[in-house]
């Protein structure tokens, strides 16, 4: 049946969401549009397409269980020399992220997997782009803030263009998944909808 390339990720709302998103892009990140503004909580995962039924029964059980907390974002960092990523930083929900995607990675559940680097939550503004159009976007969104309260994660699947679309929202507290969305509407201008 083959596999896919599935990801989990909280989305930055609106306007906060489009605004970073159209920044990237701005820094020449070719990527921006194909990749939502999100905190990833599990980073691209090739899995059995016919495991898909047991990932979001995983998904929804997790959600059920969790609380909504707030996520604030503040400044920005990077992971240069050892990854070529600008990033906006977490300054307040780096727990809530942690807990969240170690139970989402949990050994016994079907998403458990090695993460390349230890997980710190972010949200990437340039990605392997020149070093100038790095340092832009370092010193550029030095100063952004933005802050939410996070109530759900969603499930991606990237598709064979690249892009990154939208299968669910899982809501905390009910685990429902509330939207089945083969192509949500354009964040920032992007031809579609889509994250991880």
């Amino acid at each position: 049946m083959g596999t896919v390339t599935l990801g989990v990720s909280i989305a930055v709302p609106e306007p906060h969401g489009s605004l970073l998103q159209e920044r990237r892009a701005g820094f020449g990140d070719p990527a921006a549009h194909a990749i939502p503004t999100h905190v990833t909580l599990v980073p691209p995962t090739e899995v059995d397409r016919d495991r898909l039924p047991e990932i979001q029964a995983h998904l929804a059980a997790v959600a059920a269980d969790w609380l909504p907390f707030a996520i604030r974002l503040s400044g920005t960092g990077t992971f240069r020399p050892l990854s070529p990523v600008v990033f906006v930083t977490l300054a307040e929900g780096v727990a809530g992220c942690d807990l969240l995607q170690a139970r989402l990675r949990e050994e016994a559940g079907p998403l458990v997997r090695e993460l390349q680097f230890p997980y710190h939550p972010h949200v990437t503004v340039a990605h392997g782009i020149d070093e100038e159009a790095m340092d832009r976007a370092l010193a550029e969104l030095a100063g952004y803030e933005a802050a939410w309260t996070c109530s759900s994660f969603a499930l991606y699947e990237q598709g064979a263009d690249g892009v990154w679309r939208k299968l669910y929202d899982y809501e905390f507290g009910s685990g429902r998944p509330v939207s089945a969305v083969p192509a949500v509407p354009a964040q920032g201008g992007s031809p579609v909808g889509s994250a991880s």
